[in-house]
């Protein structure tokens, strides 16, 4: 008991002498830190006003699209409106303040569908010039676009409702068909520009890959006198084109393989399926094609 005892108060005395210098190292850790921290706290007051000026322009950016955003729906409320005032007073199309209503309205409708229209082009500009990746705003900047032209769809109704009454002035008509013209002009032009990109983007990221024997890479013109695209009369309807952001694994149906084409060693691997079949795999895209963006494999 007694040796039991002094094990016991040995332990706790050695304890308290851990306790005692971990609490020393760690003051003197503290006051060598103290030193440096008033050079981070400067460079990281420096830093986070930095980042607060440019979350407070990205903010102003924001607010100014969904200002722009929420006049658009705002006309479009008011264009409603000014449709339902129309029915409502085409019901009694004889009297003559029906008439003067019906006259205020559409001409109403027809300044605020093309103030619409003028806002939505904005919207666009604005998004495109903050340089936002918002596909949710972009998607429902084109619904107001969708909307602008179902309203055009409606007032051409309406006005044919009202040409039967003869209460349509000849002005409004011209500014409906003005305005119509305007808004399938510009949806056939954002839908060339739109293919456009598209397959400018698409020609950015083509490659062309081919495999076969060497009898049938000669046959093809892809092999002459043991070079590889030697000349440019080669059989390019014998390629695949992939594209190199997506296409990143090539089966090659053969138990062996070799690259003619040039490409940097490490961007990519050959490997054998469960039939023993070599497997192109392509680990670095953009340095596998840097050198040649046709690939030509010899199998056999």
């Amino acid at each position: 008991m007694g040796r039991l005892k002094t094990r016991n108060e040995t332990f706790k005395m050695y304890m308290r002498m851990k306790k005692m210098t971990l609490l020393a190292s760690c003051l003197f850790v503290l006051a060598a830190c103290d030193n440096g921290n008033s050079r981070k706290e400067a460079q990281v007051a420096q830093e986070r006003d930095s980042l607060m000026r440019i979350i407070a322009e990205k903010d102003n950016e924001l607010n100014d699209l969904m200002g722009t955003f929420n006049d658009v729906q705002e006309g479009f409320r008011r264009i409603s409106e000014a449709e339902g005032r129309v029915a409502v007073a085409n019901a009694n199309p004889e009297n003559a303040s029906s008439k003067e209503v019906i006259r205020e309205n559409m001409q109403f409708i027809q300044e605020m569908m093309a103030q619409n229209r003028s806002m939505i082009e904005k919207l666009q500009e604005q998004l495109k010039a903050s340089g936002f990746k918002a596909d949710k705003l972009a998607k429902a900047i084109e619904g107001l676009t969708a909307q602008l032209a179902e309203q055009q769809q409606r007032v051409q109704e309406l006005e044919a409702q009202l040409a039967e009454k003869d209460i349509v002035i000849a002005q409004q008509t011209e500014t409906i068909s003005s305005l119509n013209s305007d808004v399938t002009s510009l949806t056939e032009e954002n839908q060339s520009k739109s293919q456009k990109v598209s397959e400018q983007d698409k020609q950015l990221h083509a490659a062309w890959f081919v495999f076969g024997t060497k009898a049938e890479l000669k046959e093809q013109k892809i092999l002459q006198s043991g070079d590889v695209l030697k000349t440019t009369d080669f059989n390019m309807g014998y390629f695949t084109q992939i594209d190199i952001r997506q296409d990143k694994e090539i089966k090659l149906y053969s138990k062996s393989a070799k690259l003619l084409t040039s490409h940097p060693a490490g961007t990519y691997t050959l490997t054998k399926d469960v039939k023993d079949q070599y497997v192109l795999k392509i680990v670095n895209p953009e340095q596998f094609w840097s050198v040649s963006r046709y690939l030509v494999v010899q199998v056999k």
